[in-house]
């Protein structure tokens, strides 16, 4: 096992999600260890040692999802993320009040869950920052840092997180719907919290060049060197 390579643990009973998310994460780089319930999951704790716990909520065998992530919880401060079908309020409460740092609704986009899996990695400190360069504008995550054209840009948090969003999938649309879950933790706010922190995020962007962030009318934001 490369010692250097973050360690996901995925407790999923169906068969085809388990496989599927094996792939996926083992595709971005992942160790990878996936079991059918939560049978032994101590022992299992103790041998992969895992930086991440992916938890599906409801199985048919052994502990559920929320008794897994006590347990986890009682003993380190490992990052868990539930997976359930079951997505009301009092749902997403009881995650939280197991020790959820996130929660996602099957059905889930898996770009979605490696988006979220990548930030809860790095939010902990077990996922090395990275920086990328789009045409003359510089994003250092290990820093904090945005540049563009020479010029140092002062963001919000907010307006940091939607661009850190944008320049990880340059040229791909993503709609409102998906920078809300990833940037708030949730779809529930109202989208116009969107157009707000982007319209700020544009004006400090082209202060110092031409459009990078383009609207793309009924999808969603872009962006494009």
């Amino acid at each position: 096992m490369a010692a250097n390579r973050p360690r996901v643990l995925v407790v999923e009973d169906d068969a085809v999600i388990r496989s599927a998310l094996e792939v996926a994460l083992r595709g971005e780089g992942y160790e990878v260890r996936a079991e059918p319930d939560g049978t032994g999951l101590q022992q299992v704790v103790a041998d992969f040692r895992p930086d991440l716990a992916v938890l599906d909520v409801r199985l048919p065998v052994g502990p559920d999802g929320y008794a897994m992530g006590r347990l986890i919880r009682r003993a380190s401060s490992l990052p868990i993320l539930f997976l359930t079908a079951a997505d009301s309020v009092d749902d997403r409460l009881a995650g939280f009040q197991a020790g959820a740092d996130d929660y996602l609704a099957k059905p889930f986009s898996m770009a979605e869950l490696l988006a979220r899996v990548q930030a809860l990695l790095r939010r902990s400190g077990r996922l090395a920052s990275a920086s990328w360069q789009v045409g003359d504008l510089l994003v250092d995550d290990a820093a904090r840092i945005v540049v563009r054209a020479g010029v140092p840009l002062e963001l919000t948090r907010t307006e940091y997180d939607l661009l850190v969003m944008l320049v990880q999938q340059v040229g791909r649309v993503l709609s409102k719907t998906q920078l809300l879950t990833q940037v708030w933790g949730f779809d529930a706010y109202d989208t116009n919290l969107v157009e707000v922190h982007m319209s700020a995020l544009r004006r400090k962007l082209e202060a110092a060049g031409p459009r990078l962030v383009h609207t793309v009318r009924g999808a969603g934001y872009v962006l494009r060197a």
